[in-house]
């Protein structure tokens, strides 16, 4: 049987989906990310086949995102996206040292998965938490900065006055290029690494994570099992059945073998 469990680490409100008899037993860890917008609880599909399967499975809400909505505008939030995506790569790790100091996560067995805004909260994850052992990024992309460069010219183009003084954006970008993964590929030191984007998307275009996988081939030469790009032809800014199931094939085989050492 699988239980959800809702619990709230720190400030963060997370559901745990695991086995009802592994519940208390240590496990490989997989946290996922929801998309902008979203919130937990619409991965469950996800998190319930992958309690399935063996794993402890964790959803987190982000900041203004399910139970820690704010009454923000559609333009406010789009003004806090960095600020979202920041703190959710400290809170992944909160969320990890609150499991792992109760013995409930499998040594070097510790995965992260994300949809869209989560896909690319992975990928900056990936550049700073080398205890991430596998992850897998779903229509996201590691362009940080570029991005954000994009963001501050094209609300300011609208009209919209940005709530930062120069300062605090030279401070944001500077952050961020930090964690940009497309400026430090090197780091993800050849830890299993799938994507999935449909060819269709355009909200986050699949150009970019095309882009950067293909950069980063090179690095993978000794182990291309390792590293996987899954696209659909005809898909848009959603994730399909087949991506949900590649993306549980590829965690059982890097996260539950020994494959991933």
């Amino acid at each position: 049987m699988i239980i959800i469990e809702k619990i709230t680490i720190k400030d963060v409100p997370v559901l745990h989906i695991v086995a009802k008899e592994s519940f208390d037993q240590p496990l490989p860890f997989i946290q996922f990310i929801h998309g902008f917008t979203s919130a937990k609880e619409h991965n469950l599909h996800f998190a319930y086949n992958l309690a399935e399967k063996g794993f402890r499975v964790v959803l987190p809400d982000t900041l203004y995102h399910g139970e820690r909505a704010a009454n923000l505008s559609g333009m406010q939030l789009n003004l806090k996206f960095w600020d979202i995506v920041l703190q959710t790569i400290d809170e992944i790790e909160q969320v990890k040292n609150y499991f792992e100091t109760k013995g409930l996560i499998q040594e070097d067995k510790i995965g992260l998965v994300g949809t869209s805004m989560g896909g690319i909260v992975t990928l900056g994850a990936l550049s700073c938490y080398p205890w991430i052992n596998t992850a897998v990024c779903l229509m996201g992309m590691p362009y940080y900065e570029k991005f954000a460069n994009y963001t501050i010219q094209e609300v300011t183009k609208r009209g919209y006055e940005l709530p930062l003084t120069e300062e605090e954006i030279d401070g944001l970008l500077q952050r961020l290029s930090e964690l940009d993964l497309s400026k430090q590929p090197e780091k993800l030191e050849n830890r299993p690494l799938m994507f999935w984007h449909g060819k269709k998307d355009e909200t986050v275009p699949y150009k970019y994570s095309r882009q950067f996988y293909e950069a980063i081939l090179p690095l993978y030469e000794a182990v291309p099992e390792k590293l996987s790009y899954i696209t659909e032809e005809h898909t848009g800014h959603k994730v399909s059945r087949k991506a949900m199931l590649k993306t549980i094939e590829w965690f059982e085989e890097f996260l539950q073998s020994d494959a991933s050492h």
